[in-house]
């Protein structure tokens, strides 16, 4: 057990711990005792991820970046993050009242820039985003459900072809999806029901309008000025909006893209960790 530490805003509480310690590797018995406890190293991560710092600017009174590092990446090339965050999502749809694993979903994507390391890089014209997409698939309620990261000129609708082939063979129960005009084109509703079995729908505007990069063929494109919720899109907007709060993500500062995949997962886990400290609310 390490001393006695500063307590950052970042650190788990108690209550946020306790549904992620059985779910994070204990400290294999024999050899040497561990110097640091796992719950140290996750209160780092949380740090790290916040605060966007590199790995060698986390605070001396850490754990040392090089030991937070090992763990991250040792647990990510075992998929920890995407195990823990599914046990964790299931655990909030229980309380919620609803089935542990979804049956429908919500696909959209993100254009983020990225900085001058190497790695995935592309151009979005639309967006005029030097970097990278993030393809999400969430649940009704926003939770990540699967993330995929891209060049940011790699199609949207790539990016779902391997999203929802996944989302069949992960989510026995998954059959629909709801996706905004960008995923319009080249068929691709009826090829995506045709290979996954799952329905797809198209969600438009309520006043009709669309931007005129997703005009669908034929039609005279109608630029749209007034801002408008558009039905069940904002709930993949508003998981943007959550990650967003985490520096981290503010760019794409990773090199590998089962990094920039992770992150969002562990990004995920932690809100959710702090979610199910609150007494549950009935699902709207």
């Amino acid at each position: 057990m390490g001393e006695q530490r500063v307590r950052y805003a970042t650190n788990l509480s108690d209550e946020e711990w306790e549904p992620l310690r059985p779910l994070v590797p204990a400290v294999k018995p024999g050899g040497r005792p561990a110097k640091h406890s796992r719950r140290e190293i996750m209160d780092a991560l949380a740090y790290w991820l916040r605060a966007g710092c590199a790995w060698r600017l986390l605070p001396h009174d850490l754990p040392p970046w090089k030991t937070v590092y090992h763990y991250w990446r040792m647990w990510r090339s075992q998929g920890l993050w995407e195990r823990i965050l599914t046990c964790v999502r299931e655990r909030e749809r229980y309380q919620l009242g609803r089935d542990p694993t979804p049956s429908a979903g919500v696909l959209d994507s993100q254009s983020v820039r990225a900085t001058e390391r190497g790695g995935l890089h592309g151009y979005d014209g639309g967006k005029k985003v030097n970097g990278i997409k993030r393809h999400l698939l969430v649940d009704t309620l926003g939770t990540v459900l699967l993330a995929g990261v891209s060049p940011a000129n790699v199609d949207g609708r790539d990016g779902a072809v391997v999203l929802l082939s996944r989302a069949a063979d992960t989510f026995p129960r998954f059959e629909h999806a709801w996706a905004d005009q960008g995923y319009r084109g080249r068929d691709f509703v009826g090829w995506v029901r045709q290979a996954t079995g799952i329905t797809m729908q198209i969600v438009q505007r309520r006043d009709g309008g669309f931007r005129s990069s997703w005009a669908p063929a034929g039609t005279a494109p109608r630029e749209v000025s007034s801002f408008t919720v558009v039905p069940r899109r904002w709930v993949a907007e508003r998981t943007f909006a959550w990650l967003g709060r985490c520096h981290r993500l503010s760019k794409d500062y990773e090199y590998l893209r089962a990094n920039s995949e992770n992150v969002i997962y562990l990004t995920m886990i932690l809100l959710l960790s702090r979610r199910l400290t609150k007494p549950p609310t009935a699902p709207s």
